[in-house]
């Protein structure tokens, strides 16, 4: 079977001045004890450059030999089983441009392998190739916690006889073990993962047809989060109501995302995620209710981790202080005391509106009058006593109030009679008649209703 493959690495439309390089193997199925020489070859679609071409040889991520040289060929005088795997071949120029051939898979031959009529010299047995190569990684996903094992089954779906496995980890090929057993699965595991693990995976089945490989699988690594550190604004500075301050915490370690929740006094403020890792903030508007102690918590899936407490404090103002006494008091004592005041208010209201009716008493006797002066100026009668007008009883009724009046009045000598004139006389005379038309007689408005 021919090992040496072409890749053709570029379409026609990428340009006339691409290398191909194909790496072959004389003999191409070695035998146990035996040599074997590689060759890796330039396929050049284009004119040939004069620059000094170096050349070096690769076996499962490892150089062979004494690594660069300006040689094309490699020999190996002795292979043995366990030099079966993945080779390639790589070129360079001067200028350190590197090109790179198409892996082959080299599967040295035992040297008990008999020789069965039909099917030509040195062929291997007749059975069933191994068909159908597939890697199955545990705990399933590839997510593995750091310091977990993890372990990479290789399966095949048929083959006969002694099949052997291989691992291999990167794109490179470095290959991490090798076995040969009579089954149609292997494991392989590694016992403490740590972050260097982290990779792409494949593996290898080959019962002598040929090896069969399977497809790349990733492995990622996962480190829990530490104990997150929060932060609370600017250290040691006085804050107030309506400041706003960012809550800032951060895990120092651990693999990302990772959700960050904040808490006051173990109440939920906020969540806030860093995709990529690191720390997170969250922006909190002050009250003076925001005094207190603050934390939060980082996690990633593995396990949350809580900060330490950090303590707040909200300055709040002197008039601001006294209002919000002032209003706690208020509410506190019409929260308590409202129904006794309102009660109490009522009671005062009622007295005073029972106060305005005084009820009249029949057998109280009208007090005596109070003299009053009233001179009448001018008059040619007899002066008179001046009226006296005095309300000896009120009785209300609503809005209405009525009052029992009495009028006295006396006469008196006349006064000297002063000289006057005939228009002086017309005069007086008309005022007098006016004040006596506006004279009020006894009117009892208690007897009118």
């Amino acid at each position: 079977m021919l090992l040496g493959l072409v890749l053709l690495m570029c379409a026609p439309a990428c340009g006339p001045a691409r290398e191909v390089l194909l790496l072959t193997a004389q003999p191409s199925r070695p035998k146990e004890g035996s040599s074997m020489t590689l060759i890796c070859e330039t396929q050049a679609t284009s004119q040939k450059t004069d620059a000094q071409l170096e050349f070096c040889f690769f076996k499962d991520g490892r150089a062979l030999g004494q690594g660069w040289s300006s040689s094309p060929k490699l020999l190996l005088p002795t292979v043995w089983r366990e030099d079966s795997g993945s080779y390639w071949c790589e070129e360079k120029t001067t200028a350190l441009r590197a090109t790179r051939s198409p892996r082959i898979q080299i599967q040295v031959q035992d040297n008990d392998a008999s020789v069965v009529p039909g099917r030509g010299c040195g062929l291997p047995p007749e059975g069933i190739p191994v068909w159908n190569v597939s890697l199955e990684v545990q705990p399933p996903g590839g997510q593995v916690q750091k310091g977990k094992k993890l372990v990479l089954i290789c399966l095949a779906t048929q083959g006969t006889g002694d099949i052997t496995f291989s691992w291999y980890k990167g794109t490179l090929g470095l290959n991490l073990e090798t076995k040969t057993q009579s089954s149609l699965a292997a494991k392989f595991e590694i016992l403490a993962v740590t972050d260097s693990d982290t990779e792409k995976y494949y593996c290898t089945a080959d019962n002598g047809y040929g090896p069969s490989i399977s497809e790349l699988v990733s492995v990622t690594v996962r480190s829990p989060v530490s104990r997150p550190v929060l932060t609370v604004g600017e250290p040691g500075a006085q804050v107030f109501p309506g400041d706003v301050v960012e809550l800032r915490c951060e895990a120092q370690s651990g693999s990302a995302p990772i959700l960050y929740r904040f808490y006051h006094e173990d109440v939920t403020l906020g969540s806030s995620s860093a995709p990529s890792g690191g720390g997170a903030s969250f922006n909190l508007s002050l009250t003076a209710e925001h005094s207190g102690n603050y934390s939060c918590e980082a996690d990633n899936g593995l396990g949350p981790q809580h900060s330490e407490a950090v303590p707040l404090t909200v300055t709040v103002p002197t008039e601001d202080r006294k209002e919000l006494l002032t209003s706690g008091i208020l509410e506190g004592l019409f929260g308590t005391l409202g129904p006794t005041i309102m009660a109490l208010l009522f009671c005062c209201w009622l007295k005073k509106r029972i106060g305005r009716r005084p009820a009249r008493d029949p057998s109280r006797s009208p007090p005596s009058p109070v003299p009053q002066v009233s001179n009448y100026v001018n008059s040619a009668a007899p002066l008179r006593e001046p009226s006296v007008y005095e309300n000896v009883n009120v009785v209300s009724s609503g809005n209405e109030v009525y009052s029992l009046v009495y009028h006295t009045q006396q006469e008196r000598p006349a006064a000297v009679e002063p000289r006057r004139t005939q228009s002086t006389d017309q005069d007086a005379a008309a005022i007098y008649f006016r004040l006596k038309k506006a004279s009020v007689t006894d009117v009892d408005y208690e007897d009118a209703m």
